[in-house]
């Protein structure tokens, strides 16, 4: 005898939802945020926090998330809740709230805060930061600060010549904060100069607060890999305490793949010249601004120890650009980009085939577009 064999209907079968956890979707918000994808960054942390609302570590990201976006006040009302509420030991947070408020020009509160944060923890990892930011307050008159006199205001730090400002910042207290605050500005030329001056005022305060800069959870990658650049030029050796990929972790210096030599102002010309070139397009977003920089540095650090002859900046900008297009598979001429530069095609091919050379730009590209489609499945 057969038997007949009673199907289910396809509507009648049971669907089980996947729940994701919020450990998902704080990996996936700490992707974002390496990846400079800030607002998306955000909306996975926030529903990290929407899942688990008592995990402390949660908000402590979103408020640095908040802090790099420049949400500076909003990041200071989470890590005050953090220290008041959740997690009382997390005594960093207040050292935080000082940074946000001395970036928003209210020096007594970046006071109180950094205070506060000593007699907490005396002994905490950037007590010593703390105490030097607090002598530089001490000795400055705000208000010859505000109005500029005896001072650089912070803006103009990178058209004054590099001996002129080392030596204001030797003989003026108040120049010190002003190089601190350089630091930290949303200005990217005016945090390449200060990193530079730090850099060479090692044995004056350049070395600490260089290492407390790459601490730092919110500032851009580019910037910290240029400030461990100049770490490792001033002879830093050992282990190097650095925020990279969503935490606190040791580097050693020593064996960590950073470009040797200084870096030259022509190179800087190039970088400068392409990115202006980008803008002045209005066909790019930031995440093609961040790859342009990172094709160039990783173009003269493979390059060492030679050195790319630079007779003409937008020959090589003209290049680089290029080789951004080709990684990105966009359909962008060298005929296209030579006009726009105003050089030769023959100069421009030229120069992208040396910097092809050293990268393999096309390989690079067919492996970039093969992460990016596997990506694109698991999401």
């Amino acid at each position: 005898m057969v038997r007949k064999v009673k199907t289910r209907r396809s509507d009648d079968k049971k669907v089980i939802p996947f729940m994701q956890t919020s450990s998902y979707y704080f990996e996936k918000g700490n992707h974002y945020f390496q990846k400079n994808k800030l607002e998306k960054a955000l909306l996975f942390f926030k529903k990290a926090i929407e899942i688990e609302p008592d995990n402390p570590l949660y908000h402590y990201n979103q408020a640095c998330l908040l802090s790099r976006m420049g949400h500076l006040e909003k990041a200071n009302k989470i890590f005050s809740h953090i220290v008041n509420k959740m997690d009382p030991s997390l005594t960093g947070c207040y050292f935080l709230i000082a940074i946000n408020y001395g970036l928003m020009n209210e020096v007594d509160k970046a006071r109180y805060y950094l205070n506060l944060y000593l007699q907490v923890s005396p002994q905490g990892e950037m007590a010593e930061e703390a105490e030097d930011i607090l002598f530089a307050l001490t000795e400055v008159d705000r208000e010859l600060i505000s109005a500029g006199r005896g001072n650089i205001p912070i803006t103009k730090v990178i058209c004054v010549e590099e001996e002129e400002l080392l030596q204001r910042y030797r003989e003026n207290q108040g120049m010190r904060f002003v190089l601190w605050q350089a630091l930290y500005h949303k200005n990217e030329q005016v945090v390449e100069k200060a990193i530079r001056l730090y850099s060479l005022l090692a044995d004056e305060g350049g070395k600490e607060n260089l290492l407390e800069f790459v601490r730092n959870p919110w500032i851009k990658q580019r910037l910290r890999l240029k400030a461990l650049l100049e770490l490792k030029n001033m002879g830093v050796k050992g282990l190097v305490r650095v925020f990279m990929e969503g935490s606190l972790r040791d580097i050693d210096l020593s064996f960590y793949p950073l470009l040797a030599p200084r870096w030259l102002q022509p190179w800087q010309d190039v970088l400068e010249r392409t990115l202006q070139n980008m803008r002045s397009s209005q066909c790019y977003n930031e995440t093609f601004y961040e790859d342009v920089q990172a094709i160039w540095i990783d173009f003269l650090n493979n390059f060492y120890p030679r050195y790319p002859l630079i007779h003409k900046v937008e020959t090589w900008s003209a290049a680089l650009e290029y080789a951004l297009a080709r990684y990105h598979f966009l359909n962008l001429t060298q005929k296209t980009l030579a006009d726009q530069y105003r050089v030769s095609t023959s100069s421009l091919s030229a120069k992208y085939k040396i910097i092809n050379e050293v990268l393999n730009i096309q390989y690079r590209a067919y492996h970039n577009m093969l992460r990016y489609l596997t990506q694109r499945e698991k999401e």
